[in-house]
């Protein structure tokens, strides 16, 4: 999840006695300007991501094979509880105020929508090409070592479930100088653009049949709800408390209508079953009135949470999170084919019918495992998100970003369609032409480094 200048961790104080110190020391370098609860909705949305996929997720074996599946496309009675965890739509609302506050921060001392984007990006892509190189990297090794190819792609296609996000997030940020300014121009009427869009393309799906009638969507929704915090931002929805409440009952009632009488499936995530539409690839209206009835909720919960975040403790937890919290979200599933893998395939953890009331007992004891075997990968990789190695401190063009940019995403996305094995011809395995893609456009956003240069302004 993404950071801003305003919204950043930061640097930990030096370490003291006691946690409660500790604490109070962080409490105490907390600028006052900076919004906490944008840093506590950041956290929370990537626990409850964690802790649903590591829910819904089963690995099985069946005839000594090693499979995976997700439980909402077996027990149709979990689709209502999605509504509650399909949280990526607080993610863009949260990106939303914080691109606003980064562009505003940064315009205001000259920096150049071109460089901004660049630093933007690079916060992103940093993490994540290590991801890639250590996710392919183990995938190729495993291929060469005669490991079976339905597996090592499975597993390898389960722990980089999180690419699609960082592929649209990226796009919506790199965008989001123009869909600030159209905000600026057009107010929430950008909002309502965005939103025709995807009833469009909700039509266009329904006529075709093809959810490929629909593509222009999967920008248009997310952007709509970054617009969404652009316009929270700038005081658009809290200038009174009537918009909270409209924008919680209306996205509720019209939730309501879409999956009930509608076309649309209940389930926010994934598992709807034809002649149903799923709600996420391609966005649809429906996920669209989810998220108002979420931009509802964190309106009307700011001021408990306020007071809350008052507690030194308790932001001292949200800075901890914020401070990982990319590199948490990236390597979250890794757990899941680890322990899949030994675990599970071995017999150890004793493998007990998906959806059964003994099966969910056990998930207490899986969620616990992964989550001790995230916190050993964290403490190794975080590295990649703290550490913001120097770039070029030349003026960057916007076509070399903008060239960067498209060669990351084109890159990224292609493994994201297309799995480990990616959309391009490979060598042993490994997509060589989308590993060289994302290499490409990261050579071109950091550019030459100078001797002495020192890394630029945090996004």
């Amino acid at each position: 999840m993404p950071h801003t200048d305003d919204h950043e961790p930061g640097s930990w104080p030096s370490r003291t006695t006691g946690v409660s110190s500790r604490a109070a020391e962080v409490d105490a370098a907390t600028p006052a300007h900076r919004d906490r609860y944008v840093d506590l909705l950041r956290a929370v949305a990537i626990v409850v991501v964690v802790l649903g996929h590591w829910t819904v997720s089963a690995v099985t074996v069946e005839r000594g094979s090693l499979g995976w599946t997700n439980v909402l496309t077996t027990l149709p009675w979990t689709h209502p509880w999605t509504w509650l965890f399909q949280v990526m739509p607080v993610v863009f609302l949260v990106g939303g105020y914080a691109n606003a506050a980064s562009w505003s921060s940064h315009r205001s001392r000259g920096v150049s929508a071109a460089a901004w984007v660049r630093s933007r990006a690079l916060r992103l892509l940093r993490p994540a090409a290590a991801f890639l190189t250590v996710l392919v990297g183990g995938y190729g090794a495993a291929i060469l070592l005669g490991a079976d190819v339905r597996v090592a792609r499975t597993a390898v296609w389960a722990a980089a479930i999180s690419l699609w996000f960082l592929v649209v997030y990226l796009a919506v940020v790199s965008l989001a100088p123009l869909l600030l300014a159209a905000d600026r121009r057009w107010g929430l009427g950008s909002v309502l653009v965005l939103v025709g869009v995807v009833a469009a393309g909700d039509a266009a799906r329904i006529l075709s049949g093809h959810a490929a009638a629909a593509g222009a969507s999967y920008l248009a929704a997310w952007a709509a709800i970054h617009q969404l915090g652009v316009a929270w931002y700038r005081g658009a929805l809290t200038r009174a408390r009537w918009p909270a409440y409209a924008l919680t009952g209306g996205g509720l009632a019209a939730l309501v209508v879409l999956t009930g009488w509608g076309p649309y499936a209940v389930t926010m995530v994934g598992g709807a079953r034809p002649p149903e539409l799923e709600n996420t690839a391609p966005p649809t209206l429906a996920l669209l009135a989810l998220a108002c009835a979420q931009t509802g909720v964190v309106l009307l919960l700011r001021p408990a949470a306020d007071r809350a975040l008052r507690r030194p403790r308790l932001w001292l937890g949200v800075v901890a999170v914020n401070a990982v919290v990319l590199t948490v979200y990236l390597w979250h599933m890794v757990p899941v084919v680890i322990a899949g893998t030994t675990l599970v395939a071995t017999g150890v953890l004793e493998q007990r019918e998906v959806g059964s009331a003994a099966w969910f007992a056990w998930r207490v004891p899986w969620i616990a495992i992964l989550a001790v075997m995230l916190v050993g990968i964290v403490a190794v990789t975080a590295r990649w998100e703290r550490r913001v190695p120097p770039v070029s401190r030349t003026e960057p063009t916007p076509v070399v970003v903008g060239t960067g940019v498209v060669a990351c995403l084109a890159g990224l996305a292609g493994l994201g369609v297309g799995g480990p094995g990616g959309l391009l011809p490979t060598i042993a395995g490994v997509p060589v032409g989308e590993l060289l893609l994302v290499a490409l456009g990261l050579a071109l956003l950091t550019g030459r480094r100078r001797s002495g240069a020192t890394p630029e302004p945090g996004p």
